[in-house]
């Protein structure tokens, strides 16, 4: 059981949509491994209309995650607009991974359908979401920059990173890189670049010199291809290889040129930042440049990629985030029910480790990072997402994200390129994406092409985000744990691939009950006297309202147990139910 003062006011959630944004129109189906964009197709920020935007907003997006819109390290050719070619023995995939920045003042020129005015592109994107009332999120990658990272593209006032390292020492809290004086990098053994294919910079040695650490703090010469060998890894004035010292008095340069690129991207316009293993990055960094951006754009919002839970609190309460991802906990037991490997019950647990904060945490089912539902690596039944999604929006206040494809089943099928057959849809290679595209419809953004099973599914997604801003109890009520008192031994209601709790506020209050199961289950559900004095009712006088039915306890026929009475409903499979509760 959980109580805590609530606001009287209600306030729309946040409904995140995450787009992989060169994939998202892309409706090229060739889909050849390893292909080039021309081959393959790309999709670009024009292609995202208004008249997509105006359906994602009708849908019930708040903001959308436009992913992978900085410049980062590719293999394409815009020599013709002075961008240099980057190697390819350090780059994965044609594509390029969008965490390898290569430019954090300029945007990726393959979403761009003039590549000269790829800049205006993006602030003309930004002013169309905005226009349809949805707010804009793009990464923010603080960790690591792609090898070969140049800014042509920076304010003359700002000096290039490592422009004025001293890479004779391994560590200096004024340099921007961390170094291994005498050695030179060298590929790691095995990395076979675009397999059978081509390019002019796919030579086998890469020239740095010395070399650097890599991106996942390896300092190795010849980091493993397992490493995030296709990055650098930035210094925020930590002394990673002696016991990890802090030198943060004055403040680094990487920190303040970190705050500067937050504020270039701040003018324009852009609502928030998803920031990249941010728990890679120092709290006391994070703590000062929330603080100084908020300063001058007090409304930006900051989400963390953070996966270890005892540090959810310190990057919250220390490191100014609004909201943090939610994988190790939510997610990960979510996944586990739905593949057999774990009970619903798991789940009182994470919200009793979340206790103060669950309002802070970004709760997701797919993401550029994760397996696809629909993938046989995770559910491969597209249709169990939905009772992921309804844990996910009801018990908590905080913000839930759907990812491109999702609400559809897209299920991630087939070997790309540099990304394998591992259920992920690709960031590394240009692609189309199958089911996805038949909701895009050549650009008519209605779903035409999908079958009758995907509707259903997408209706049923859709169908969740907006009962979470039309009842006040799931926006900010009092939540109420039902899974021990309906689960423990003296009593059993139903199995363990139910959950049920309570949401209420004022005179409103919901019993909600998720089914993750693959057939129907009839449950009986006891509301113990505690749950009906917090939420003043009287046990002789309840009524329950389901859809247009009204049981009460003359119409149900209910057994008595130790404590009170149990209703009893019957919950479809891979389904919820909402229950009104009142007195008479």
């Amino acid at each position: 059981m959980a109580d805590k003062d609530i606001a009287m006011k209600p306030q729309k959630r946040m409904v995140l949509y995450q787009m992989m944004t060169r994939l998202f129109s892309n409706t090229n189906l060739t889909n050849k491994p390893w292909g080039t964009k021309d081959e393959n197709g790309v999709g670009t920020m024009n292609e995202i209309t208004s008249k997509a935007l105006k359906v994602l907003r009708k849908q019930g997006y708040t903001h959308i995650w436009y992913t992978g819109i900085i410049e980062h390290a590719l293999l394409s050719d815009y020599t013709a607009y002075d961008i240099a070619l980057d190697d390819a023995d350090v780059v994965k995939g044609r594509a390029g991974s969008p965490y390898a920045i290569k430019d954090y003042f300029d945007i990726n020129p393959d979403l761009a359908q003039q590549v000269e005015d790829r800049m205006q592109e993006f602030e003309n994107l930004v002013a169309r979401t905005h226009k349809e009332g949805i707010k804009v999120i793009i990464d923010f990658v603080p960790n690591h920059v792609a090898r070969k990272y140049h800014s042509d593209a920076k304010p003359q006032n700002i000096d290039d990173f490592g422009q004025k390292d001293d890479t004779s020492l391994s560590f200096d809290p004024d340099n921007n890189f961390y170094y291994l004086p005498g050695e030179e990098f060298k590929v790691p053994n095995g990395y076979k670049t675009l397999g059978d294919y081509s390019f002019p910079t796919k030579t086998g040695p890469f020239e740095e010199s010395p070399a650097k650490a890599s991106g996942n703090n390896v300092f190795l010469a010849q980091p493993s291809v397992f490493d995030w060998f296709e990055t650098i890894k930035l210094n925020y004035g930590v002394d990673l290889q002696n016991s990890h010292q802090k030198h943060f008095d004055p403040i680094p340069d990487t920190w303040i040129k970190m705050k500067e690129i937050l504020l270039y991207w701040c003018e324009k316009k852009v609502d928030g930042f998803r920031c990249d293993m941010a728990e890679m990055v120092p709290v006391e960094f994070w703590r000062w440049v929330t603080d100084e951006v908020k300063k001058t754009y007090p409304d930006v919002l900051f989400i963390a990629e953070v996966y270890q839970p005892e540090a959810y609190r310190t990057y919250i309460h220390d490191g100014g985030f609004d909201y943090l991802y939610d994988k190790v906990e939510m997610y990960d037991t979510l996944k586990a029910i739905v593949q057999g490997k774990s009970s619903a019950d798991h789940i009182t647990q994470v919200w009793q480790q979340q206790e103060g904060i669950g309002q802070n945490m970004l709760r997701f089912l797919e993401n550029h990072d994760e397996q696809r539902i629909a993938s046989p690596e995770f559910a491969g039944d597209m249709r169990k997402g939905i009772p992921m999604m309804a844990a996910s929006a009801f018990m908590h206040e905080g913000p839930i994200m759907m990812y491109f494809g999702q609400d559809v089943g897209e299920p991630a099928l087939g070997l790309s390129g540099f990304s394998g057959d591992d259920g992920r849809t690709t960031i590394f290679d240009y692609w189309g994406v199958p089911e996805h595209i038949k909701w895009v419809n050549n650009g008519k953004f209605d779903g035409g092409q999908l079958s009758a099973d995907q509707k259903t599914l997408q209706k049923d997604y859709l169908q969740i985000i907006q009962i979470i801003n039309q009842k006040r109890a799931l926006q900010i009520g009092a939540f109420f744990d039902l899974q021990y008192f309906n689960r423990c031994a003296a009593y059993t209601g139903y199995s363990d691939g139910v959950y049920s709790f309570l949401r209420y506020i004022d005179d409103e209050r919901l019993l909600v009950v998720i089914n993750f199961k693959e057939e129907s289950e009839a449950v009986q559900i006891k509301i113990p006297e505690l749950a009906l004095e917090m939420m003043k009712l009287d046990r002789q006088e309840l009524v329950f309202s389901f859809n247009t039915q009204v049981l009460t306890k003359d119409q149900q026929d209910l057994s008595n147990h130790y404590i009170g009475s149990a209703v009893m409903f019957n919950v479809p499979a891979l389904q919820y139910i909402i229950v009104s509760i009142n007195n008479k």
